[in-house]
């Protein structure tokens, strides 16, 4: 039988709502979707700064811009993948543009709203979330039950560039892919791409065709993975006509499975791991290539992310000539191009820095509790998705080593059963805090750097909440336990501080109600 959508409340300029999504990318859907399937009683908005769903898949228009994750993992537990593992971007917001029409989640979405600030009264027990309506300029006042944020975690307008000595003598055209220009121009030019992850090593087999030459200039090698794009196991078991239902849970299984042992294998016999990822490269390259100069890191596998390259793309363009690779560090810029340390210059027509991006703490919103501001780096986190003296309140913080998207689908389970739970004690509030036993627990950063250590995290580590040394106060970024640990979690333990008495409905008149 069909239930009738929880009715959104309004008064005056006030919108009132159980649940507030902050972000309307893979994050956001997910917890709008998981929010109507587990919590149909609970009304909920999804507040967006851009005019439309996607997140980093819209904000993202480089050439060639793709998944560096598996979509069959990447993808939502609960809706298949049914095309290549690797994606491009717009087949990734055709999904996620499916999941919202299919689940009607466009009708708790409102578009262009720029959150100012975000205060919890203890008080009331309520958050109270300020944003600008982009269109007008109109000042909009929300309030909510409980806060769930899913704007991902960096800076959407002002990506990583580096402040290199005579960039302004330079007189080509230097671009950052994460604000690429409609209008780009890179017919017949020498390029220069600046960077070694992901995103350098989509943009140079992209673009590759269309320009005179292009070069991939970078400080320290990425581990890549080259790979068919395609999945065996899902292939097979499509040719014998399994149902794409049965299909998702089985691919992802395996996926997993074979995402586990490699990880594990990248810390017992890094060197063999190493071995095989540049014998992979070799392949393409052949024997005579230096992947020894060119390829080779400086860090263990799995210490920063893999680059998957499907069907080798990147390095059938290197091997074909129309790109080539200079490990080496900038100098300088000069009129004509970039000085290298080692003195050798490259002349380019535009230079592309795919530098990487700037860290983004809740979205750099204000937040106050009590009328205090919260400082992040203050509180120590629990699990990665709460933090201390901040109530009714959690943060989607995906993995590094595995999809992002699976951390959605196991934390919204978590947010679902926290928020039946305060239902059942008739709490209008929880909170973590730190219980008698962590009295003594070491207090450091967010995350191990020996463990993982990107540079935008390294960078802006300190911006982040503490850690203790405990797996319930850190974000580990282990899938394969907290798949298991985090349904586990014991909502009744000492470190959720439940409190405040659940108030009826503000009684208001609702806004117009749809139904699914």
């Amino acid at each position: 039988m069909e239930r009738p959508n929880p009715q959104t409340a309004t008064e005056g300029a006030v919108t009132h709502v159980d649940v507030l999504v902050v972000g309307a990318g893979i994050s956001g859907i997910g917890a709008g979707w998981h929010l109507k399937d587990q919590c149909p009683e609970k009304s909920f908005l999804i507040l967006e700064k851009k005019d439309s769903f996607g997140g980093t898949w819209l904000t993202h228009s480089y050439p060639g811009i793709r998944s560096d994750s598996d979509l069959y993992t990447f993808g939502y537990r609960f809706k298949p993948w049914t095309s290549a593992p690797i994606a491009n971007g717009e087949e990734i917001l055709k999904y996620l543009g499916e999941v919202i029409e299919e689940n009607a989640i466009d009708e708790h979405i409102r578009y262009g709203h720029t959150i100012t600030s975000a205060a919890f009264s203890r008080a009331d027990n309520l958050w109270t979330v300020m944003a600008t309506d982009n269109a007008t300029g109109e000042e909009k006042r929300f309030t909510a039950t409980f806060l769930w944020m899913c704007q991902g975690y960096y800076n959407h307008e002002k990506p990583y560039t580096p402040e290199w000595e005579g960039m302004g003598d330079f007189t080509g055209e230097i671009i950052h892919p994460q604000l690429w220009p409609e209008d780009a121009d890179l017919a017949g030019k020498r390029v220069l791409v600046i960077g070694s992850g992901a995103t350098a090593a989509t943009l140079v087999p992209a673009i590759a065709d269309e320009i005179e030459h292009i070069t991939l200039l970078q400080r320290s090698p990425t581990y890549f993975w080259p790979a068919p794009n395609a999945n065996e196991l899902a292939d097979t078991l499509r040719e014998i006509e399994i149902d794409e239902e049965i299909i998702h849970p089985i691919v992802r299984k395996k996926i997993l499975f074979d995402q586990q042992q490699t990880t594990a294998r990248c810390k017992t016999e890094p060197e063999v791991v190493k071995e095989e990822l540049l014998a992979g490269v070799r392949e393409f390259l052949g024997p005579d290539f230096d992947i020894e100069k060119h390829f080779t890191p400086r860090y263990r596998p799995w210490q920063q992310r893999l680059a998957f390259i499907p069907d080798g793309d990147l390095f059938q363009g290197i091997a074909a000539g129309k790109a080539s690779i200079h490990p080496d560090t900038i100098d300088r810029f000069t009129e004509n191009g970039v000085r290298l340390n080692s003195g050798e210059e490259i002349e380019a027509d535009i230079v592309i820095t795919a530098t990487g991006f700037n860290l983004s703490v809740l979205g750099d919103i204000p937040f106050s509790v009590d009328g205090e501001p919260v400082s992040w780096p203050e509180t120590v986190t629990y699990r990665g998705m709460m933090f201390t003296g901040v109530p009714n309140m959690v943060w989607i913080f995906g993995y590094f080593r595995a999809s992002w998207t699976l951390r959605v689908d196991i934390v919204a389970d978590f947010v679902c059963r926290l928020l039946h739970r305060m239902d059942e004690l008739g709490a209008a509030r929880v909170e973590v805090a730190l219980r008698p036993e962590d009295a003594d627990m070491a207090i450091g950063p967010w995350g191990d750097a020996d463990d993982f250590n990107p540079n935008y995290l390294m960078r802006d580590m300190h911006l982040l909440p503490k850690a203790g040394d405990k797996p319930e106060w850190r974000h580990t970024q282990d899938y394969w336990t907290e798949c298991e640990t985090l349904p586990a979690i014991d909502l009744g333990g000492d470190e959720f501080v439940f409190g405040g008495s659940a108030a009826p409905d503000p009684a208001v008149e609702p806004a117009t109600a749809t139904a699914d």
